[in-house]
């Protein structure tokens, strides 16, 4: 897929708040005498585009070929953006181009400076009459808003109508809860705090997910729903509700994620590419963007490598796994691993030689807590199962919220289920439902709930 992707160059439009984005690098080695502060000494400095910008940069280190339009101010600022980028930008009087300065210590950012004045272009007419010339040339269109006064709710309606009449998809990017100016595009990318605030939701968790998202298809008349959740991936209804998981790398920034989603997303649906693989593929974008600092584009290259090296590719829906293990012996355990200990790595090590292929039902973190406690998951769901899988001999961790993993037994169909040697004469649940259940004996020393009481006791000590 990413071989016939790369060798393709769709034509996207991106319209909306193009901004320069300027870092400071600095080494900080002391404070100041004079107030608590950090004294900073300046080493190097670079500009890159920013907002709409690194759309527009992220669309081209893919290979699409890019154009872009909107309104900037007559001075520096918007001066780099006309030399960087292939576009028409109407320069309005009185209006700054949105530049904002980082400031940034040993790879972490430290301070941001914003220099901008927003509010609505005065140039709607000549905005949308230049898109309403130029906009059957393109595959795809992106709205990037940044709330910097570019895509009003005039030119958001115009630009949204008339892509639809010529039946091209309109990707949009959303600031704020005004969700109305966006109504009847393809699709829209909130993350899970912009969705909450468009659809007036005091929570939005698993229990309300799929009526969420299919509220936001249905009050914007949107082709597609979907909302990003951050390290937990990307949900969108077409449908059905779909969870597509992160592929998560290490996390140093998570500037610019939004802007790689949505390159991705419109990318592919410009070479109409399906929903689902879509979202796979902006996953895999979002994840090589935050492993990096500051706003940066992303390359098939780098995702063709993300795929060979990131371990959390182990982390499946059961559908998935389904697939995975055919004509395979199949061994299974199940648990909540709260803290990862050398107990568990022997036994799930023993697990491994039983069969082919070991899987590891995870316990979510509401399971967790009805099962031990409010006080527990020590670690979060996404962060157990990445630990689970960067385990050599663990072939595949998937994650079931309820109590008990009879579902998921059911569903998958093991050859062998394994448990602790704690189950003697016990009952185990989805034993009549496999070929043979394997109790392996527990190193001696090792529970996670002791390691909690002592990092307790050792506190109160």
């Amino acid at each position: 897929m990413l071989d016939f992707l790369s060798s393709k160059q769709p034509r996207i439009l991106v319209v909306g708040d193009f901004m320069v984005d300027h870092y400071i690098w600095c080494d900080c080695s002391k404070i100041s005498p004079e107030a608590p502060v950090m004294v900073m000494k300046h080493t190097k400095e670079d500009k890159r585009l920013g907002g709409a910008g690194n759309v527009y940069a992220n669309l081209q280190s893919l290979g699409a070929f890019v154009y872009a339009l909107g309104v900037i101010g007559d001075d520096e600022s918007g001066k780099f953006l006309q030399e960087k980028l292939n576009a028409k930008f109407f320069i309005e009087q009185n209006r700054k181009t949105p530049l904002k300065t980082r400031i940034l210590s040993h790879s972490q950012q430290v301070l941001r400076l914003d220099d901008e004045n927003n509010f609505d272009t005065k140039l709607e007419l000549q905005v949308i009459d230049e898109f309403k010339t130029i906009a059957k040339d393109f595959d795809a269109i992106i709205l990037s808003d940044y709330a910097k006064g570019n895509l009003s709710e005039k030119i958001c309606k115009e630009l949204i109508h008339h892509a639809n009449a010529l039946n091209i998809p309109i990707l949009i990017d959303p600031k704020g809860a005004n969700f109305n100016k966006y109504k009847n595009a393809t699709l829209l990318t909130p993350n899970k705090k912009e969705a909450m605030e468009a659809l007036k939701l005091e929570k939005l968790d698993k229990d309300n997910l799929n009526s969420a998202i299919k509220k936001l298809k249905s009050d914007y008349n949107l082709t597609y729903s979907i909302i990003t959740l951050s390290e937990e991936g990307i949900a969108v209804f077409d449908d059905k509700l779909s969870v597509i998981p992160a592929k998560a790398l290490e996390v140093y920034d998570v500037t610019g994620a939004g802007d790689s989603v949505i390159a991705m997303l419109a990318y592919a649906l410009a070479l109409k590419i399906d929903i689902i693989k879509a979202c796979e593929l902006a996953n895999q974008a979002a994840a090589v963007v935050v492993s990096k600092i500051g706003s940066v584009s992303v390359s098939f290259d780098e995702i063709k490598n993300l795929e060979k090296a990131s371990f959390c590719e182990k982390i499946k829906t059961k559908e998935e796994i389904l697939n995975l293990i055919k004509n395979k012996k199949v061994v299974f355990s199940n648990g909540c691993f709260d803290i990862l200990h050398f107990g568990h790595i022997k036994y799930l090590e023993k697990a491994k030689r039983l069969g082919d292929v070991l899987i590891i039902g995870l316990n979510s973190d509401a399971s967790v807590k009805r099962l031990k406690g409010e006080n527990r998951p020590i670690n979060s769901e996404f962060q157990r199962a990445c630990m689970l899988a960067s385990l050599y001999f663990v072939d595949y961790v998937v994650i079931f919220d309820e109590d008990t993993p009879l579902k998921l037994i059911e569903f998958l169909k093991p050859d062998i289920l394994v448990k602790g040697a704690d189950y003697k004469d016990k009952e185990v649940v989805g034993s009549n439902l496999v070929k043979k259940v394997e109790l392996i004996e527990f190193e001696e020393g090792f529970s996670t709930t002791n390691i909690i009481k002592r990092i307790k006791n050792d506190r109160k000590d």
